[in-house]
Formats: C-alpha cells, structure tokens, sequence
C-alpha cells in the first residue's frame, strides 16, 4: 500500500463528498469541483472520512499501478477538499525599474521591460489581485489551476542572478552573483 494514499481525507464540516461510481464529487462554501478515478482504485466515504483503496484483485503487474494510483488520488482529493474549503493562493512579486502589473476586467496587462506590454488572460475560476504594482496575488480552489497560471505569469520574465529583476515567487530566494568587477 501506498504511505500516503492509506490515510484518509478527513472532510472538514460545510464540505460534501459524492461518490459515483469512478467520480468523485466535493461541494464546499467556495465551490465544486470533480475529478475522475482510475479503474484501478476504490474510493469510499465514511464517516466524515475519504478512504481510497486499491483493488484487491489485482495481479502482480496491476498492483504496483493501483498502489501508485492509490496515492496520485488520495492526494488529489485531499486538494479538491482543501481548496472548497479554503482555497489556494500564490503570491508573485515583480522586481525592476519600470515593471508593474495592473488588472484590465479579466486580463493582466504586465510592463516587463519588453517593447510591448504583456496581456494575459485570467483563466476561469481565479482571481487575480495587484497590490501596488509589482505584487500580484492569484487565488482560486484549484490548486493545478493556481499553480500552473502562477507559472506562465513567471515565465515571462524569470528572475536573473545579477540585479533580481524578474518575476518570482514570494517565498523564493533568488541566489544573487557577484558579476564582471568581482572576479580579479
């Protein structure tokens, strides 16, 4: 059995969990959202507790994927419980003279010093909030969504070793170099 796919997902109170046969369905105050199980698991709702288990009758070849999938879906479940009850945040903060960030209706229009300004759009089901000019704040109860649009904000401009213009992640520390009048 997998080491993370044995515990279960407790389910905190104003949060419903349906089990449809290979689809799992949670209603919390945020939201919904569902996700599709593989054959190779089972999953089971008891007493204010997700348990997901792989199938008995698996043979040897099968039962080395059911314990992996045991954990992918645990895990996943676990994040769609969190996210309608709490939600997910990434906080991105843009570094260098003249970058800024502003949000146009459901577009972010970012000044990266480029030529041209950046427009991107706000996927459905995020927020997106400036702070200032140069901290944005993406939100939302996906938790791939959230990261993966934090992601192609970032990698627009990555931050660089020398100065730290860019954009990155709040928490992330960008390892500076000395550069060319260092080195003698």
């Amino acid at each position: 059995m997998s080491r993370i796919g044995k515990l279960p997902v407790a389910v905190p109170a104003g949060v419903k969990v349906t089990v449809n046969g290979t689809c799992v369905l949670v209603e919390g105050p945020k939201g919904k959202l569902t996700q599709d199980c593989s054959e190779l698991v089972t999953v089971e709702v008891k007493d204010n507790e997700v348990v997901v288990s792989p199938k008995a009758n698996a043979n040897k070849g099968e039962a080395k994927a059911a314990n992996a999938a045991q954990g992918l879906y645990r895990q996943l479940i676990n994040n769609m419980v969190i996210g309608v009850s709490a939600g997910y945040t990434k906080v991105l903060m843009i570094n260098g003279v003249g970058y800024r960030a502003e949000v146009q209706g459901k577009m972010i229009v970012m000044n990266l010093g480029y030529s041209s300004d950046f427009v991107a759009v706000i996927p459905e089901g995020l927020t997106v909030t400036v702070e200032g000019q140069n901290k944005m704040t993406i939100a939302g109860i996906d938790k791939q969504l959230v990261g993966e649009f934090a992601a192609e904000i970032r990698k627009l401009r990555k931050p660089e070793p020398y100065k730290g213009k860019g954009i990155k992640y709040e928490t992330e520390t960008i390892r500076r170099k000395v550069g060319k009048s260092g080195v003698k």
